[in-house]
């Protein structure tokens, strides 16, 4: 299959035919999230806390599968842009099997952790026990996950967006539909109270994965995956972790701040916990949509980079950002004139609806400039140097906003936690541009 259309056609339109699928799909993404927590909220506060307190754990499932997804992506577009089809048959081969291992091993560890996890940020055993409750069955499909994940890359390495869109839509809304049928009881079927929410969720992603299996095998892609194309174990696997590893971390990153913070507000009471929980529910609808940008990205650039095409991944870049800049402006006007209404779709606490309205005013401060991070990030993710994009991270997640978060809240509160989201953002942004310009200055110098 000939795809020198990737380094052919004008890149707007190539940016715009590839991100806006993957952006659907994220905004659906982020749709089912906040509707999987509406419902749960619905139970009672004690289950949306408990939801808020899994949540990390769940975020480093989705961390390890999906960060290795990108580097299953970036080898296997890195490949077909040199035009090696064995090299990218073998990455993909290998991929799908180091990351299905990944999920088997997540599902023990995950389950197993669970218990003294949430005993060291709840004394509350209604919290603790409706959290284990939910984890028990989300985590159970942690290698599912990591089968659909790998796919989802697979299919993205070759430009095929519109499959990703159609297999995640259809997840998304089984979803949305079965949330409240298996959380409440309708018919036959019986109300399974929060482990419906989990097994929703589950049979979602199940349904993600069937989609992917039926298009591969009914219309093949260019690149393919099979027993037949594992060997070089060795080389594959240098190459896949090298950028697998830091992505993982990158988006790993996330579960670890917010169980800092989580620390840091449950000194001052319970109801910033569940603010927290609820606004990375919330910041899904800003960050996933601007991650579908980021995975319309990461082949195109990849693939010129492959083919030495410098200019257009200067070219591509640039064009992500200012998209990506452009969904960051909405999410801040609308943190700024409606915070209230955005909380109170999970509480009718009028004391938890203004603290996340003042949550959201402040955060909201460094959603703009957090573009900058987030698609240099990607970027970086794409040319294969994942390591200068896990130290953004780093500097993003740990350095700079959990030292920052401590200080701030001892002068100023639980609102010290929220200010020092925005100083992050603005630091974390001037060292990502100095880190990609480092990286790329030399090797795309005059090109």
């Amino acid at each position: 299959m000939n795809q020198t259309y990737m380094k052919e056609k004008p890149v707007l339109g190539l940016m715009l035919s590839l991100s806006l699928p993957m952006v659907i799909s994220m905004l659906v993404n982020s749709l089912y999230n906040i509707v999987d927590s509406y419902f749960v909220a619905k139970i009672s506060e004690d289950a949306m806390t408990a939801l808020s307190l899994v949540f990390p754990v769940q975020n480093l499932v989705n961390a390890v599968t999906i960060g290795f997804g990108i580097g299953i992506s970036a080898v296997i577009a890195f490949h077909m842009g040199a035009q090696d089809s064995r090299m990218a048959d073998r990455a993909a081969s290998w991929g799908l099997a180091f990351n299905t291992l990944h999920g088997v091993i997540l599902t023990v560890g995950c389950i197993a952790v669970m218990p003294a996890f949430l005993d060291m940020f709840t004394a509350d055993a209604e919290v603790a026990g409706l959290g284990l409750r939910y984890s028990n069955v989300v985590f159970s499909f942690s290698t599912v996950i990591a089968l659909e994940i790998s796919f989802e890359k697979i299919f993205q390495s070759v430009g095929k967006m519109a499959v990703s869109m159609f297999s995640m839509l259809c997840g998304c809304i089984a979803n949305i539909i079965l949330d409240p049928v298996l959380i409440f009881g309708l018919g036959p079927a019986p109300r399974l109270g929060i482990e419906g929410a989990a097994l929703a969720t589950g049979i979602g992603q199940c349904l993600t994965l069937a989609i992917y299996l039926v298009i591969y095998f009914v219309k093949p892609l260019p690149v393919h995956v099979g027993w037949k194309h594992l060997s070089g174990a060795r080389e594959l696997a240098g190459k896949l972790y090298s950028v697998g590893i830091p992505a993982a971390l990158n988006m790993a990153l996330p579960s670890l701040l917010i169980s800092a913070l989580n620390g840091i507000l449950a000194g001052f009471s319970q109801v910033y916990v569940m603010v927290l929980g609820v606004y990375y529910k919330l910041q899904t609808f800003l960050y996933l949509t601007a991650n579908g940008i980021v995975q319309g990205m990461r082949p195109l650039i990849g693939f010129n980079y492959g083919a030495g095409e410098h200019k257009r991944v200067k070219k591509i870049y640039r064009i992500a950002l200012a998209m990506t800049a452009v969904i960051m402006v909405l999410g801040t006007v609308l943190s700024l004139l409606i915070p209230d209404r955005l909380m109170g779709l999970f509480s009718e606490n009028a004391d938890t609806v203004r603290a996340g309205a003042e949550a959201l005013r402040i955060i909201s401060i460094g959603f703009i400039v957090s573009s900058v991070s987030v698609t240099t990030s990607g970027a970086l993710e794409g040319l294969g140097k994942g390591l200068p994009s896990l130290v953004i991270s780093l500097l993003r997640y740990v350095l700079i906003i959990i030292p920052a978060a401590f200080l701030l809240s001892r002068l100023a509160g639980a609102s010290g936690v929220w200010h020092a989201f925005w100083v992050t953002e603005m630091l974390t942004a001037a060292a990502a541009f100095l880190i990609y310009r480092r990286q790329t200055e030399k090797k795309m110098a005059g090109n």
